[in-house]
């Protein structure tokens, strides 16, 4: 099913450029949300809240929670989520 209308000079070009913009950042979204695993290692954590692992190791000292179990850590989606979310002012 085709439908067809006029439309003002470059109107339809515009429309067309803001449809693929939203498209675009949809699914760049949801491939972010789909690859950030539930339990990452320090370093991918670090990546999942877009700072540097020395911030991410200073976020560990303010209260930041995470897993250990021989030697192994990692660190929940959800916890830095909190984290993240109860220091923000």
């Amino acid at each position: 099913m085709e439908i067809k209308f006029d439309m003002p000079g470059g109107l339809g070009e515009q429309l067309k450029a803001m449809v693929l913009a939203a498209t675009k950042e949809a699914l760049e979204m949801s491939q972010k949300q789909l690859t950030a695993k539930e339990w990452m290692s320090l370093k991918e954590g670090a990546t999942y809240a877009g700072v540097s692992y020395n911030s991410f190791t200073k976020f560990r000292e303010m209260g930041l929670k995470v897993c250990e179990i021989d030697g192994i850590k990692r660190v929940s989606k959800k916890e830095i989520d909190l984290f993240l979310q109860n220091n923000s002012y």
